[in-house]
């Protein structure tokens, strides 16, 4: 006899099926990672090979490709993964060195007015270069950087038009540093090298803008090349095969497999130069909320001090759900909200599954397979990872050593490991894995970082390098890697 109202299927039917389909949705990742892998270039919807970041214009083909309508976005996102650095070593903490830097604002403002530079640029600059402080100093030698805005003795004297006598400036400073004379000493040194003199700083940092920007064409060009210098950044362009283009074009569009020669020659640079003006803009967001929202600066202040990379900021304990035992982990994967890893799935991706994860379950009395398992976003970000990382290298896999953890076995970990964490883990949350720094060559390790980069430049991840493994959280964005693969044709 047929029932005359609605079907009524039992709790473990509807665990199982949405178990399924949050499968589905990563397996679709997978196909897509795959897919793009394997398959050559064609017309326009054709699948190419994956060049992490770049050479895919068709977003549902590469979910880290450069694309001209986000550029916004992807600046707006570089400048919140890169500003974890800001945060962690601002002298006195990112709140002291804000109120320092904002004291020169009306100096700002004036020099803004004067030569067209926004005045939140050379704002930021001065936050980021010496964080308001006008006696800062790059090393014992005053030919380096000095001053507000960081300026070199060559570059201040023969670009810059500035009075700079490098001699008398030592001489100078080592009777500062004895304490004797100290403000008499100071004025004498502002006016024998300008570099320490605020307002000439400044000022000055606006004709490196200007003159940049006459050799480079664009804002964007000029305030990266402050810190690369220009002859650098136009080399970059060059091998890229253009004269002036948006930043994030030649940022997120060079990888090493696609305009490799442009992205050997940002990431030759090394000193972080290539992640300047997402920094000058981290800088520039910072000073905006002191502004504007001390309290809320105060707040992200305090989760990017938390931990070593900004993971707090992307799943702050206050608001995000932890799995507090074994129960727990078991109703999040019957209701899809974790999904259990796939050794066939790892493989055909360049990862592996560490024999010992999840090895701390027998102290619980638990089975290790428990805890390998991570949220769909985050699963999909590994796989995205790992596939990345073998398009790059073409050998080797990464070894995943950690995944889901609830509290229980956080705490039984913690007690034997002094690597792990008493407090807020999170691993408990299921947004978060290790890989292990073991490597098949250097062309791997390589690979590896470049993903790492990218992807917390695209705001998906924070990542920090830990004695054995990379621990890597990912941020609720990594949600656009599921989207983009239910887009796919037949997905």
């Amino acid at each position: 006899m047929r029932p005359s109202g609605p079907v009524r299927r039992s709790p473990s039917a509807v665990h199982r099926r949405r178990r399924l389909a949050a499968l589905a949705v990563v397996a679709g990742v997978a196909i897509l990672i795959v897919v793009v892998l394997s398959q050559g270039g064609g017309g326009p919807g054709t699948p190419r090979p994956f060049a992490p970041g770049a050479g895919i214009k068709d977003p549902t083909l590469d979910p880290l490709a450069y694309d001209p309508a986000r550029v916004p976005q992807f600046e707006q996102r570089a400048a919140t993964g890169f500003s974890h650095v800001l945060y962690a070593k601002s002298p006195g903490g990112v709140v002291a060195s804000a109120k320092r830097t904002a004291r020169f604002r009306p100096l700002i403002d004036r020099v803004a007015r004067s030569t067209g530079w926004s005045a939140d640029t050379l704002e930021g600059i001065v936050f980021l270069e010496s964080a308001g402080r006008p006696d800062a100093i790059a090393s014992n030698d005053l030919n380096s950087a000095v001053g507000l805005t960081q300026i070199l003795a060559e570059t201040g004297q023969h670009l810059l038009g500035m009075h700079v006598d490098v001699r008398a400036s030592e001489s100078l400073s080592r009777g500062i540093a004895r304490g004797h004379l100290v403000a008499a000493r100071q004025a004498t040194r502002r006016r024998v090298d300008e570099r320490f003199d605020p307002a000439k700083a400044i000022a000055a940092t606006a004709r490196y803008l200007t003159f940049a920007k006459g050799k480079l064409g664009r804002d964007d060009l000029a305030i990266a090349s402050y810190h690369m210098g220009v002859g650098n950044l136009q080399q970059a362009l060059s091998a890229y095969g253009q004269s002036s283009i948006p930043y994030a074009e030649l940022y997120f569009d060079s990888s090493p497999l696609r305009h490799p020669t442009a992205w050997r020659k940002l990431a030759s640079l090394g000193d972080d130069s290539s992640t300047y003006l997402w920094r000058v803009l981290a800088a520039e967001q910072i000073m905006r909320l002191y502004r504007t929202n001390p309290a809320e600066l105060a707040t992200i202040a305090q989760l990017q001090m938390n931990k070593a990379s900004s993971e707090e900021v992307l799943h702050p304990a206050a608001t995000t759900v932890r799995f507090g035992d074994p129960f727990a982990i078991g109703r999040a994967r019957a209701a899809g909200q974790l999904v259990p890893l796939d050794r066939n799935q790892f493989a055909s991706h360049g990862l592996r599954i560490d024999r010992g994860m999840g090895a701390t379950a027998k102290q619980i009395k638990q089975s290790p397979s428990l805890y390998r398992g991570l949220r769909p976003e985050a699963l999909a970000t590994l796989l995205t990872l790992g596939a990345g990382t073998k398009a790059i290298a073409k050998t080797g896999t990464l070894d995943v050593t950690s995944t889901v953890r609830d509290e229980r076995f956080q705490k039984a970990l913690a007690t034997d490991n002094v690597e792990a964490t008493h407090a807020y883990s999170m691993h408990t949350t299921g947004w978060a894995f290790d890989i292990a720094r073991v490597y098949s060559s250097p062309a791997q390790a390589m690979a590896f970082q470049f993903m790492l980069d990218r992807m917390t430049a695209l705001g998906l991840i924070a990542w920090v390098r830990e004695p054995g493994a990379i621990h890597v959280a990912v941020s609720s964005l990594a949600s656009e890697l599921l989207s983009n693969a239910a887009r796919l044709p037949g997905g």
